[in-house]
């Protein structure tokens, strides 16, 4: 089961919220602030503990910075002295990528929304320090909202940070779609100018980002991410495998659409002559695999992505789901072979399967080249 915001997700038993707010947590964060003149750790201990029970990550979030509110300065600049007093060193800045830090250390972006809206400038300075151990990308989107103008030119600044996670935070933080973060009314396409400064970055934490935000900026504005991403190619600042690999990352949504130039810029004509046979069998059963074979022939050579649709059943109507096969080349005379065993399992992360006809449809550069239909049984 994928798990949601809430961290409540997984196998049987199982909770995120408990892996990343327990005793052992919670009394670090406790233990980091005694540095602070009548911090009382087991005081905060015993207010936010039993507070835990049944909650997910944000809503325990929220609990930690109860606590630490309930013994810090009223006052914001004092009450953020004292956050950054209490903050664990840096997170290695000569690390390249995954260093996420630790979950609890996300309080102080709490604790500036809370309290810094109206002070962006003594906000921002907290999260500089602060995403330097744990992300502040959820944080810094409702200063965006308020005072965008502030925020970019803070923005414009940190690209060009010693620190890594600073870096992503510009990217990070501005994505349109962010997953669970709050909505940003900006103009989109505002970042841009500060991606064209990260996506080159020799960290792939910072890069990474840049793709998951053009992907992200795919959806509304798929000609922008384009012609960004075939700029950055000529300007050729990065090697090619990590070009390449942000352009396949930037685009896998726009490549799961079939879009023609969005597959052109990664190599694959959607005009190569290419036919294929495909093989299904007739009948399967819910919990067994569904064995795809396919052939792919061409009188040209060239290279191919070889995605399939597979189009499920629903009692309220039809729905599909892109899954990746295989990249590979085809020339004359040499025709490609592949097979997959797709598991039909009755309860996938994101669908549920129900029995009745169903179908695959083989796509080749973006372009549907077969389909084969069968039925599926309970």
């Amino acid at each position: 089961m994928a798990r949601g915001p809430d961290g409540k997700g997984g196998g049987a038993g199982f909770s995120l919220a408990d892996q990343l707010f327990n005793v052992d947590t919670s009394g670090r964060i406790a233990q980091e602030h005694a540095v602070l003149p009548g911090f009382d750790p087991e005081r905060f201990l015993a207010e936010v503990l039993p507070r835990f029970e049944g909650l997910g990550i944000h809503a325990r979030l929220d609990v930690l910075a109860d606590g630490l509110e309930a013994q810090l300065p009223r006052d914001f600049p004092a009450m953020a002295e004292a956050l950054v007093a209490a903050m664990p060193p840096p997170l290695d800045p000569t690390r390249r990528d995954d260093d996420f830090g630790r979950f609890v250390h996300a309080v102080p972006g709490v604790l500036a929304v809370r309290h810094g809206m109206d002070q962006p400038e003594r906000a921002l300075d907290l999260l500089h320090a602060a995403t330097q151990r744990f992300s502040m990308e959820y944080a810094i989107r409702p200063f965006l909202n308020r005072w965008p103008d502030a925020v970019f030119d803070r923005l414009d600044r940190w690209a060009g940070d010693s620190h890594y996670h600073v870096r992503r935070l510009v990217s990070e933080g501005t994505r349109p779609r962010l997953p669970w973060g709050t909505g940003l009314r900006i103009d989109p396409l505002r970042p841009l100018p500060l991606l064209d400064r990260l996506h080159a970055d020799p960290t792939r934490f910072v890069t990474r980002s840049v793709a998951n935000h053009l992907n992200d900026l795919s959806k509304i504005h798929p000609g922008a991410v384009l012609e960004r991403l075939g700029a950055w190619q000529s300007a050729d600042l990065q090697t090619a495998h990590e070009r390449d690999w942000l352009t396949r990352h930037a685009l896998r949504t726009a490549v799961k659409r079939g879009e023609p130039e969005a597959l052109a810029l990664l190599g694959y004509s959607p005009d190569l002559p290419v036919t294929a046979s495909l093989s299904l069998p007739e009948v399967v059963r819910i919990g067994t695999p569904l064995v795809i074979a396919a052939t792919l022939e061409s009188d040209a050579p060239g290279a191919v992505m070889v995605d399939y649709r597979l189009r499920f059943h629903r009692p309220s109507g039809q729905a599909e789901k892109v899954f990746k096969l295989k990249t590979g080349h085809v020339a004359p005379g040499a025709p490609l072979e592949l097979t997959r065993r797709h598991p039909m399992k009755r309860d996938a992360s994101t669908f549920r399967l129900h029995p009745g006809p169903h179908a695959i449809v083989l796509q080749v550069n973006g372009r549907d080249v077969a389909e084969g239909r069968f039925e599926l049984l309970d």
